[in-house]
């Protein structure tokens, strides 16, 4: 994040003010970065992210809001859940820590304090991994790969970042996270790998047997019929040595063609 100390021009119309695609809530957010008045957080991300200048580019620091300004007598005031002059509730759902405001409290929000952050979903569905650095859904407590702080990066298909967004995530095999509707849109396209460690993400037993069947129907020629190359295998990270085909080269130790080749091992002097 970029500091907010050059000055910046942008107009904030009271039709941005007054509308917000996020959060149904009775307040608005006065901006301690740039000082302008936005409904919301993701409000004022949105705005500032599209600046010409890119050093003027900033994101709000949620914690850092101190003033929000009552949306049925405008009035501006500390941050509180009821307005100090009219008495209106500015938010049904209300976060004093993440000073958020929303009337739609079907969310089943709830403050996560381990991840820092506020979330939707229903506290008793989910739980904080330690390890991995985030809420997971309740199925899958001892049920996953542990990847250590595996939330706090980008989506590696669309960029975003994943720890707070918006859109629902989805935990692979191999411990690694993405957008769920990045996942499923990778697989439409035939990628079936982790695009962060190249490990399998569904199971390619039968896609495996059909390429023993392809392997066996197709002969090399002669002068590569007993050629011998080393692979690592993406799925176990075990190091072989097996026969090259032109079809693939399969694991000896969990039988994948998910392999790559590599050198063969240094041994030690």
């Amino acid at each position: 994040m970029f500091p907010c100390l050059c000055v910046f021009i942008f107009t904030v119309s009271d039709s941005m003010c007054n509308r917000c695609d996020h959060y149904n809530r009775r307040c608005q957010i006065r901006a301690p970065c740039c000082n302008e008045v936005f409904p919301c957080r993701h409000c004022h991300n949105e705005s500032t992210s599209t600046l010409r200048n890119i050093y003027d580019r900033h994101e709000l620091v949620r914690q850092d809001v101190k003033q929000v300004i009552c949306s049925v007598c405008d009035t501006e005031q500390p941050v509180a859940q009821v307005c100090t002059n009219c008495g209106v509730n500015m938010g049904e759902y209300f976060c004093n820590i993440c000073k958020f405001f929303d009337d739609n409290t079907s969310k089943e929000q709830f403050h996560c304090d381990d991840c820092g952050i506020c979330r939707v979903g229903g506290r008793e569905n989910f739980f904080h991994c330690k390890k991995c650095g985030s809420c997971y859904a309740i199925g899958l407590r001892n049920n996953h790969r542990c990847v250590e702080d595996s939330m706090r990066h980008h989506c590696p298909i669309c960029y975003e970042y994943l720890f707070d967004s918006l859109k629902d995530t989805t935990v692979m095999k191999c411990g690694h996270t993405m957008h769920f509707e990045c996942y499923h849109e990778m697989l439409k396209r035939d990628k079936f790998c982790c695009p962060i460690c190249s490990r399998s993400v569904i199971d390619m037993s039968k896609t495996w047997q059909r390429m023993d069947e392809e392997i066996e129907a197709t002969s090399m020629p002669s002068d590569y019929r007993d050629k011998k190359v080393w692979i690592l295998c993406n799925d176990c990270n075990d190091t072989t040595e097996v026969n090259f085909h032109i079809i693939g080269q399969k694991c000896g130790h969990c039988r994948s063609y998910n392999t790559r080749a590599v050198g063969p091992p240094v041994l030690p002097q």
